[in-house]
């Protein structure tokens, strides 16, 4: 290489990559003690200047995810106009087949017997608590529950309870309601996961509560229960038929919730598969 730089017209070069030449955030233009160098060598050249081009584009992820508006609209039941049209879809579809006034609405989740969540929106008439399960992402309903409020005889309010070994266990509290005997019930029946036999339904206060007033009312459960008890309470007077005398029993104790290993729910209900959900986008 000495060689090399002997011939005339020919300079050494140093090999290095492109990337060398880039200058870093951290490196220092010019110093002090560059300058210096450079004048006791007699150079009359002034400190090195390079200019740094901004980007002028500008990344930003709308709406933000993490902003709680925006997380409280990843429930359709929230968003403008949904409970709304499925308040008066469902008073329509009562007033058409049964000619019943809906005399209040809620939006609850249900607790099936093996400790699923479900989003479903409940109706109370004069004779009548319907249970429905309504897609708010389309708009209509799927399927409707019809309880006659005579039928009605016991009502347990409290905590939740599991068996000692059960490995998925809820925290809050929930509204039983009993329309039949729960050792009237087959084995079948309580061990299938889409058993339709279950002689009472569990409820518990829906996630969206605290998003407005307006959810506020509506998901509150003591709300529901404030209004339920003396609808029942006129309906067993009204009867005529095997419901007329029969007194409903209010009871505050804990509800027992059977499940052990719970793998099922617990997968269900961290997604929350029970619920009309913004799963979020799935291309680019």
């Amino acid at each position: 290489m000495a060689t090399i730089g002997s011939f005339e017209g020919f300079q050494p070069v140093s090999l290095k990559r492109e990337e060398d030449d880039q200058p870093f955030e951290n490196d220092h233009v010019s110093t002090e003690e560059e300058e210096v160098e450079e004048e006791d060598l007699g150079k009359d050249r002034g400190p090195r200047q390079i200019s740094r081009q901004q980007s002028v584009t500008k990344s930003t992820l709308y709406p933000n995810p993490y902003h709680q508006p925006y997380v409280s609209r990843k429930y359709f039941a929230t968003r403008p106009g949904a409970i709304e049209t499925a308040v008066e879809d469902l008073r329509g579809h009562v007033a058409q087949t049964s000619g019943e006034t809906v005399q209040g609405f809620w939006l609850l989740t249900q607790i099936d017997h093996w400790n699923n969540e479900k989003e479903k929106v409940l109706l109370l008439t004069d004779k009548t608590l319907l249970i429905c399960k309504y897609d708010f992402i389309m708009l209509s309903c799927v399927q409707m529950q019809q309880i006659p409020l005579n039928a009605i005889c016991r009502i347990c309010q409290g905590k939740f309870a599991f068996p000692g070994m059960s490995l998925d266990k809820r925290p809050g509290e929930g509204l039983r309601i009993f329309w039949g005997s729960i050792e009237g019930q087959s084995l079948l029946s309580r061990w299938n996961p889409w058993s339709t036999e279950v002689p009472y339904a569990t409820f518990t206060e829906h996630p969206m509560k605290n998003t407005s007033e307006k959810f506020l009312e509506i998901c509150k459960l003591s709300g529901f229960a404030s209004k339920l008890v003396p609808a029942i309470e006129n309906a067993h007077k009204n009867s005529a038929g095997s419901g007329r005398g029969k007194e409903l029993v209010v009871v505050i104790q804990p509800i027992l919730i059977e499940t052990y290993m719970g793998l099922m729910s617990f997968i269900g209900n961290r997604n929350k598969l029970g619920y009309s959900l913004a799963r979020g986008s799935i291309g680019f």
